[in-house]
């Protein structure tokens, strides 16, 4: 079988479906890595993977620049005589689509992973944006052969609207995560201890959020908890992420700086930071899968997450965390709170969540859910 990867971004292809394209590669498959060029481009070749360029504007929404994004697709995809193609995120889901069908590639798989921002808040920019989205997205379903979603909530909203039909909806949760590499014991405590004592956090009980600091993310909300729960002075609230620069939700530095939270920005000791926090925290209003969420699950840490689409199927409520409702900081400052009192329960809810990211989410149940699917949907 010849199968091509299509996205916006070589880089989302090295990091995310690396291991997917690898193992067709093992089984004897032909895979290309189709996508602009970019610093990740390069580096498919060791591994046995072709890569195929072709150009996009990522934030254009010129009608005739769109049209020469799906002709340049569709020129890529012409020559490679693909029996599957398999496209990711939004442009190359409807553009790839498109231009797949032009080429006549008999199998076509996307993958939806979110359904973004605009569905986060009810403006009408929002709504006009979700309109177009939706009618794109129904056009685009109905000649692709399966959409594969990572949440339950997306699927069941679309098709509740008419975009898709139940039959080419197919759930895998998440790209799946190395739970061999997000171990906790994969760092040595004399860098715990000195990670600890270069933040002056000796002897702290340590609440960590890691995410890009927008209002969306829950970083008021973050902010106020531990504003709730200063009374606690063992206790240190820890945000790790970037202002997102032209952003209109973008928290400003100047709120990020205020607090009881310790604001790190970029940080590139996600790893340590993550086995260094005792209780791991994301109040966002919505996601596809967090991968953070994933992460810190792996690395046996409790959760207190909100009972958003996406962030709810990383947690089984009193399991392995906890759920609560969005834009409640009262209620994430009380789980918060319990967990800081109760360690024993820290302890075992961390184990717990262990177990499930290694039988759910693990990148090689992952893969082996996708192999499953490409066999399936061979013509």
């Amino acid at each position: 079988m010849t199968i091509g990867f299509l996205s916006h971004l070589d880089l989302n292809l090295y990091l995310f479906r690396l291991p997917i394209m690898q193992k067709l590669i093992e089984q004897g498959h032909q895979v290309y890595a189709i996508c602009p060029r970019g610093d990740k481009f390069a580096l498919f070749e060791r591994h046995g993977i072709e890569a195929i360029e072709y150009n996009i504007q990522r934030s254009s929404l010129n009608p005739f620049k769109e049209l020469k994004a799906v002709y340049n697709i569709y020129k890529a995809l012409k020559p490679l005589n693909l029996d599957m193609l398999h496209t990711f995120t939004a442009k190359p889901n409807i553009y790839g689509t498109c231009a797949g069908k032009i080429a006549k590639v008999p199998s076509i798989i996307n993958l939806v992973e979110g359904l973004g921002s605009f569905y986060i808040e009810d403006s009408k920019k929002n709504i006009m944006v979700r309109t177009l989205i939706e009618k794109l997205y129904k056009m685009v379903f109905l000649m692709s052969d399966k959409v594969v979603f990572v949440n339950s909530d997306d699927p069941a909203y679309l098709a509740s609207k008419g975009v898709i039909q139940s039959d080419k909806i197919h759930i895998i949760k998440s790209v799946g995560i190395d739970t061999d590499f997000f171990k906790s014991s994969n760092i040595e405590m004399k860098v715990l201890e000195g990670l600890k004592v270069s933040l002056n956090l000796k002897d702290k009980i340590i609440v960590l959020m890691v995410a890009r600091a927008i209002w969306h993310k829950g970083v008021r909300e973050y902010y106020e908890a531990a504003e709730a729960l200063s009374k606690h002075k063992a206790l240190q609230f820890i945000l790790v992420g970037d202002v997102d620069e032209g952003n209109h939700s973008s928290a400003n530095k100047a709120f990020l700086n205020s607090g009881n939270v310790l604001w790190l920005g970029h940080r590139d000791d996600i790893l340590a930071l993550t086995a260094m926090a005792d209780i791991y925290v994301l109040p966002s209003y919505r996601e596809g899968v967090p991968r953070t969420l994933l992460e810190a699950t792996s690395m046996e840490k409790p959760i207190v997450t909100t009972n958003s689409v996406g962030c709810r199927e990383v947690v089984k409520n009193g399991e392995n965390g906890f759920l609560i409702p969005i834009k409640d900081a009262v209620a994430l400052a009380n789980k918060i709170e319990y967990l800081l009192l109760h360690p024993d329960e820290r302890k075992v809810m961390g184990e717990n969540g262990r177990m499930l990211a290694i039988k759910t989410f693990d990148v090689k149940e992952v893969v082996r859910q996708y192999l499953k699917l490409y066999e399936r949907l061979k013509k």
